[in-house]
């Protein structure tokens, strides 16, 4: 989650016009804290409960969470692309978990 906290700040930082150092920091730490109290907007939030329900209920997926994605704006490519990148991390982090990949110590931890 650190790591994933930073590469969030570095790539919407300059998106978002955060360009003090503290104003970009509270955003991620805020979406760190709960992405569903988070002032972010409709399809950023869309993409966090499609995210949050692959992670945690694969299996209750259905045609429903692709067209909540759809009725924010996104087509077939931008969900297909965020499916593939939600489940890469799904993946890659049980991955290291399972080995006991130990987490990145010179990485900070964000508040929570």
């Amino acid at each position: 989650m650190r790591a994933h906290a930073h590469d969030l700040r570095a790539e919407v930082a300059e998106d978002l016009g955060l360009t003090d150092d503290v104003e970009a920091d509270a955003y991620v730490a805020a979406v760190a804290r709960d992405w569903r109290t988070a002032s972010l907007d409709e399809v950023t939030a869309a993409l966090c409960a499609y995210a949050e329900k692959l992670t945690r209920n694969p299996s209750a997926m259905n045609a429903a969470d692709i067209e909540a994605l759809r009725t924010v704006g996104l087509d077939d490519r931008a969900v297909h692309d965020a499916t593939q990148v939600i489940s890469y991390f799904n993946y890659i982090n049980r991955i290291a978990d399972a080995l006991g990949v130990p987490h990145e110590n010179f990485v900070r931890a964000w508040e929570k």
